[in-house]
């Protein structure tokens, strides 16, 4: 079985992204469904013939839900005995780094969410093999451009392609791009491509008093300009 990573913040275009991949890869795939509160993607997925399963974080990290489950959603994906698997994860803090290594990672992200957005994202996007931007059909030439240009500028490395997932323009060329990329997952053991956000503190039990006396594990204070300022004073 073959496995790849989808990112991207919220309402980015993933989800039209993977059914429109589908289409073309035309083999058994399944799709796990990762968010956070609540989530509508099996509806579609069902609706379209494609076996999923849908894990909510709740109260929990995203990142660190995706991590500890993922390892099971691979295992159901070898019972149903699929050829492809596809996890689709949002990013909600952008600081995820839900990308694993030797698994093609694709990050998407659309252009309506601003030129400064790819500086923005951390090893989400800075960090993922393939690119997607989406919705360029709704600004200009120029917008596309520079948009593309600040994507590059993040992350080098990536092949970027621009997808509507609505009409699927573009899709033909990012499956092949991932056909290029895919190979069986091997037997030895999985390892991110980057640590996770740290998450261990008095609130993250519970907590709801705020101030510092309440504030206890891994925390991280601000540093203000006026207190730099009378510390060289």
């Amino acid at each position: 079985m073959k496995f790849i990573t989808f990112s991207g913040p919220p309402s980015c275009g993933k989800t039209s992204v993977i059914l429109r991949l589908g289409e073309v890869l035309k083999e058994s795939f399944g799709v796990v469904k990762f968010d956070c509160f609540t989530s509508f993607d099996s509806r579609i997925y069902d609706k379209a013939g494609i076996p999923n399963q849908t894990g909510i974080s709740g109260t929990l990290c995203p990142d660190h839900f995706f991590v500890s489950n993922i390892d099971a959603c691979l295992k159901w994906g070898e019972r149903n005995r699929l050829l492809l698997l596809i996890s689709e994860s949002a990013g909600l803090c952008n600081r995820c780094s839900p990308h694993i290594q030797n698994i093609p990672a694709v990050c998407v992200i659309d252009v309506l969410s601003g030129v400064g957005a790819p500086q923005k994202i951390g090893p989400m996007l800075k960090l993922a093999d393939i690119v997607v931007i989406t919705k360029g059909d709704l600004v200009s030439q120029a917008e596309r451009e520079v948009f593309a240009l600040h994507t590059i500028r993040a992350n080098p490395r990536a092949e970027i392609y621009a997808v509507n997932g609505l009409t699927g323009q573009g899709i033909f060329a990012l499956a092949a791009a991932l056909k290029r990329r895919c190979v069986p997952v091997g037997a030895e053991p999985l390892r991110l491509r980057f640590s996770m956000p740290a998450a261990i503190c008095s609130y993250c039990f519970g907590e709801t008093q705020v101030g510092s006396r309440y504030s206890t594990g891994t925390i991280k204070q601000m540093r203000f300009t006026d207190q730099d300022q009378g510390e060289r004073l």
